[in-house]
């Protein structure tokens, strides 16, 4: 019988890749985190198309984006992003990395460059991928459909955690503003917007410990 494949959607910072991962390992499913995959192409972008006023020069990115091979390889159990052969988690997780990628990731050009890998990895099942428009766009036909939310204050809480535990300084009021302007830009893009698909189940998160949100989520897997 196929694995399952399941879609979880949801607001920056609402846990989804953490608790995708948990539940990954739970099912024997495997794991997509496909904001890391944007946040690859973001690093890339930042090393290497930058305008003489140091900002993004898209042209160029789009030029580039055969220049660029994506991959995530197994570490004792955790998948590991690795860009051109070489092990970029940490670098992907910096705020400027942050501070860009939801420009990025509104680009049609990168979104069908990523969109056709993220369906191929589904195809065979057994497959649980997190993001913003898994449900709506890269996989409609999803067995499950979750979408995660969680008040502005608890997230901005959970990111500014997040940061000081990979060692890198963050101030908790903009990394708040940070986020408002990322659910702006990702709610407000043309190309495959952050929404919740209609048939997804929303779970808000802001009372629940990672824990209940994982049991929640299982509940409705095991149950249907």
């Amino acid at each position: 019988m196929k694995k399952p494949v399941i879609a979880i959607d949801g607001y920056s910072s609402t846990g989804k890749s953490s608790i995708s991962k948990v539940i990954a390992d739970k099912l024997g499913l495997i794991h997509l985190d496909t904001g890391a995959l944007y946040r690859g192409v973001t690093w890339f972008a930042l090393q290497n198309c930058l305008n003489e006023n140091g900002l993004i020069d898209f042209d160029n990115l789009f030029s580039s984006l055969n220049q660029i091979n994506l991959e995530f390889k197994n570490n004792n159990g955790e998948l590991i992003l690795f860009l051109n052969n070489i092990d970029i988690s940490k670098q992907i997780r910096t705020n400027e990395v942050s501070d860009n990628v939801s420009l990025v990731a509104k680009q049609k050009e990168v979104r069908d460059f990523l969109l056709q890998s993220q369906r191929s990895l589904a195809e065979k099942g057994g497959i649980i991928m997190d993001g913003r428009d898994i449900g709506t766009v890269v996989l409609p036909n999803a067995d499950y459909k979750f979408f995660l939310t969680a008040s502005i204050d608890e997230r901005t809480k959970r990111r500014y955690n997040e940061l000081l535990s990979l060692g890198i300084e963050a101030d908790e009021q903009q990394v708040k503003e940070n986020l408002i302007e990322r659910d702006k830009i990702d709610s407000e893009r043309e190309i495959s917007p952050l929404k919740q698909a209609e048939d997804a189940i929303v779970i808000d998160n802001t009372n629940l410990t990672k824990e209940e949100t994982i049991e929640s989520i299982l509940s409705y897997v095991e149950k249907i």
